[in-house]
């Protein structure tokens, strides 16, 4: 899909809802139920900066819900997010929940500080009594949300500053969840069969995640490579070689190939219009096609905001992908290998291309041999690849696996140690999670994954729980 639609801020239908039987009514000093609810509305926007807005005006009557739903479904929002402005009639409200296509509501209700009235024997008083009224509003809502058989509401409480964190972590998974829905997952060129527990069933994945699976066929792969112009191998190679040490053993010929066969990837990815680009690393076909396997990760994934994973796994590229939209960061590919149980620590990483782009860590990147396959048939056995030691500090790690058609999403925190290179072949890192390391994969094993994650910068556990409510996804956070 079009980069600008996953580099955009998230979208936001925002459905303010008061009652008309206030609307009018008004004090001397500071205006009408009315007005008064206008600039509230002005500020909630106003507040809402990191968001595209959506804004019908405030609900009032049947027409301006149907309105309201109409606008929100055209604009193709994200989710909606709901908050009701005081006690008001609830039909509009119904209506809604009834008649509005599925998609991600964030029910709200924000409680203030306090209250800027005295007594209500003034009207003034009566009216911004009145207008405090957003706790009984919602209270009466609420029973419409569970009679109404709808998914998707989720409902939180708060001040407008913890509100806000709320609806911006709610975004960042509702706008994952629309983005899957309008992107291509390219698989080359058939499922591993060295892996059948990573399997996944298309068309499951299409109506109930999003993405549509296309196959790419390595003749394909093929006639990309030969098409390669030579300047754009040069100025890969160039700027490549202008980034990451080369270690003396590298064959020049053999760091071309590789070059090659990553500059095919992304061009392949690029022409058939592909986000996700599920790479069969292992597959005999590809080191016929190509004499190697593409060790690089062309910066073209990370400026449309796709990725390229290894082993055909669709499960992992799409929480790789998911992971990468949620956070805007680098995302890596890893299995665990081992744990050293003296440290509490595992060790983790992967062969093939990897994230290796992050502009802070270049000093953590080598140009390597990729010695598993040094003394293989293949025409540029030997092949290098980025072997990079993953970037230390708080990590967020994630899976995505499939069983009787319902998805687990496992995930959990850990911290990548600082090092030197270790694994050779692999770009990996030293981890300790929060959890003693026995108790963290005796858990995931007890839940049933494959050894596939994602991995990413920061603390993304709370908006992947979100993720995992709007997707139907079960969830798990081993913590």
């Amino acid at each position: 899909m079009e980069k600008q639609l996953k580099l955009r801020k998230p979208k936001a239908g925002l459905l303010l809802v008061a009652s008309p039987r206030f609307k009018n009514l008004s004090g001397p000093k500071r205006g009408s139920y009315g007005e008064i609810k206008q600039k509230v509305a002005q500020g909630i926007i106003s507040s809402l900066d990191f968001l595209d807005v959506v804004y019908p005006g405030i609900v009032y009557e049947r027409e301006d819900v149907k309105n309201a739903m109409t606008l929100f479904y055209n604009s193709n929002v994200d989710f909606i997010t709901v908050e009701f402005l005081s006690w008001s009639e609830d039909f509009a409200w119904i209506r809604f929940l009834r008649d509005m296509p599925e998609i991600p509501i964030l029910f709200t209700n924000v409680a203030k500080d306090k209250m800027a009235f005295e007594t209500t024997l003034d009207e003034d008083d009566f009216v911004e009594y009145l207008c405090s009224g957003t706790l009984v509003g919602s209270l009466e809502a609420s029973g419409s949300v569970k009679r109404v058989p709808r998914k998707n509401v989720k409902v939180v409480m708060g001040t407008r500053e913890e509100i806000n964190e709320q609806i911006r972590s709610f975004s960042r998974a509702a706008m994952a969840r629309a983005i899957l829905r309008q992107s291509n997952v390219g698989l080359m060129a058939n499922m591993n069969e060295a892996m059948w527990s990573t399997y996944m069933d298309n068309y499951d994945l299409f109506t109930k995640i999003g993405p549509e699976v296309h196959y790419l066929p390595y003749s394909d792969y093929k006639d990309i490579i030969d098409a390669l112009d030579n300047d754009e191998i040069k100025q890969y190679a160039d700027e490549l070689l202008g980034k990451y040490r080369m270690m003396e053993d590298v064959e020049y010929d053999k760091f071309i190939g590789c070059v090659k066969a990553s500059l095919a990837l992304k061009n392949m990815a690029r022409d058939n219009d592909i986000d996700v680009m599920v790479y069969n690393d292992i597959d005999q076909a590809t080191f016929k096609v190509s004499g190697c396997r593409a060790g690089f990760y062309h910066t073209w994934f990370n400026d449309t905001m796709s990725v390229l994973v290894p082993e055909a796994d669709m499960g992992a590229g799409i929480i790789t992908y998911a992971l990468k939209i949620i956070s805007n960061g680098y995302v890596n590919f890893l299995e665990p290998f081992h744990i050293e149980d003296a440290y509490g620590t595992f060790a983790g990483g992967h062969a093939g291309p990897n994230d290796h782009n992050d502009p802070k860590w270049q000093d953590n990147v080598l140009i390597a041999r990729d010695v598993r396959f040094a003394k293989t048939k293949w025409k540029y056995a030997g092949a290098p690849f980025a072997w990079y030691r993953i970037s230390p500090g708080e990590k967020t790690i994630a899976q995505l696996v499939e069983q009787d058609g319902r998805y687990k999403l496992v995930c959990f925190k850990a911290e990548s140690l600082p090092g030197k290179h270790l694994l050779a072949t692999y770009t990996h890192s030293i981890f300790r999670p929060e959890v003693p390391v026995k108790q963290l994969f005796e858990q995931i094993i007890r839940i049933g994954t494959t050894q596939h994650f994602a991995i990413v910068d920061g603390d993304w556990i709370k908006e992947l729980s979100i993720f995992a409510e709007i997707m139907g996804f079960e969830f798990y956070n081993i913590k």
